[in-house]
């Protein structure tokens, strides 16, 4: 499967999307652990992450399949206001 990083965990890994296994059977917390191992900046972040599987937001409980892209988002904040 897929995996897209963005932000700070994008620049911190050294990578923006790559090819990725996990087993049979895996959720998207699964993914985000296995990643976490070797990418501490994920696992730091991890609770504070939002995922997207296939362009539509879900839980940390979704289950994966073959050929998924699943996205790493960071909170969004900032912006500025004009009155």
């Amino acid at each position: 499967m897929k995996v897209r990083l963005f932000a700070q965990q994008r620049e911190q890994a050294g990578w923006t999307e790559r090819e990725v296994e996990v087993p049979e059977g895996s959720m998207v917390a699964d993914l985000v652990a296995s990643l976490g191992q070797d990418y501490p900046t994920i696992a730091s972040a991890a609770r504070h992450l939002v995922t997207a599987v296939n362009a539509e937001y879900v839980g940390t409980d979704t289950a994966l399949h073959a050929g998924d892209e699943v996205a790493l988002i960071p909170p969004v904040s900032g912006g500025l206001r004009s009155w």
